[in-house]
């Protein structure tokens, strides 16, 4: 039997280029001899990030429609078309046996593509409220993985499996590693730890926060984690001279970054969101309002309507000391949202749409 050939599209953030690439590697492991082909944006983080895991990949001349009027805007069609053109060719060549989508601007042209040259396909939808790229191609989809409840809205329930989102496997044993962390990290064993996300890129209004609030943390005498992201680490990293701070770009052993954390403030991706459950700390959730269809809102908000986080808008950053201080003092609340959004979790996600994409490879 031929080994089979398997194509992967999704990009443009963290979220929808690690489980991509944890699919990859399940896949992989099933079968060592498959051949893996990932299709990205041409100049975004999935370019550099998916060859360090060990993939070829190709890039599109491709990106989003802005909401406003924008010289971006104009040449999107231009961008579609050549993307189109692109995906047919890269299709017509690897001859893929299934097409699996994860999300971002470049798994539509390639999905399209792979439906019309009857490629089955297999989209992974990481967010409660899709995007226009999933929604458009579960049309013609085989199967839609899914990661919350109430997704028969926008897409045909018959195609809906509800697996959760692929998360790294080191996050499945991080409680055993919190004196491991501590010492990676080198930080005080008597002070609590607070661990900031702001997402692979940074977030302007947490970094913000975190800067107006540095005398205010040294007083509550905590020690931060800080990941401000790509983009700000040049304006943040002079406050790494605290000795209660350290300022990273990017964190590379999340997992032990969680193990040491005793209070997480984050992003609400829902990578970040799955992770957070399957980590099960104290989170404190400030959505980015700045997002396709408010979508981060809507996966905070569907945590902490079942009391597994707390929810601070952007708009109400002005509570945000008295919000972490009554948190902090409060054990027994702390205990309650780590119970409550482990409750959330779904580990095994990554094995489940595996077991999804083999029976499209069996038909």
């Amino acid at each position: 039997m031929k080994p089979y050939n398997i194509l992967i599209s999704g990009g443009g953030t963290g979220g929808h280029i690690y489980p991509a690439i944890a699919i990859a590697n399940e896949i992989k492991l099933r079968y060592p001899d498959a051949n893996f082909l990932f299709v990205g944006a041409k100049d975004r983080m999935e370019m550099e990030k998916v060859p360090q895991a060990g993939y070829d990949i190709k890039g599109l001349w491709i990106s989003g429609v802005q909401r406003k009027l924008t010289i971006e805007n104009l040449s999107f069609p231009f961008k579609l078309i050549s993307s189109l053109w692109k995906s047919r060719r890269i299709i017509k060549k690897f001859k893929p046996d299934v097409a699996i989508g994860t999300g971002g601007f470049a798994s539509g042209p390639a999905l399209i593509m792979a439906n019309r040259k009857g490629i089955p396909t297999l989209i992974q939808e990481q967010n409660s409220f899709p995007g226009i790229t999933n929604k458009l191609l579960s049309k013609k989809s085989k199967k839609i993985c899914v990661a919350y409840d109430n997704l028969e809205r926008f897409f045909p329930s018959d195609k809906i499996v509800k697996t959760g989102n692929p998360v790294r496997q080191d996050l499945l044993s991080i409680h055993s590693k919190k004196e491991e962390g501590k010492q990676f990290f080198k930080l005080d064993k008597t002070k609590k730890t607070i661990l900031v996300l702001g997402g692979s890129l940074g977030a302007r209004k947490i970094n913000e926060l975190v800067e107006s609030n540095l005398d205010f943390f040294k007083n509550q005498e905590v020690e931060v984690i800080w990941q401000c992201g790509k983009l700000y680490f040049d304006e943040y990293k002079k406050y790494s001279e605290l000795e209660y701070v350290q300022v990273h770009q990017f964190v590379n052993r999340m997992d032990l970054a969680y193990a040491s954390a005793d209070i997480i403030i984050s992003r609400a991706g829902a990578s970040s969101v799955s992770e957070l459950c399957i980590v099960g700390k104290p989170v404190i959730f400030i959505p980015s309002p700045n997002v396709a269809e408010d979508h981060q809102t809507k996966n905070a908000k569907s945590i902490a309507d079942k009391h597994g986080a707390i929810l601070l808008k952007e708009s109400e950053l002005e509570t945000f000391s008295i919000v972490f201080e009554t948190l902090l003092k409060d054990k027994g609340k702390q205990e309650h949202l780590s119970e409550n959004i482990k409750e959330l979790a779904l580990p095994d996600a990554t094995t489940d749409i595996v077991n999804e994409i083999e029976k499209l490879l069996k038909k």
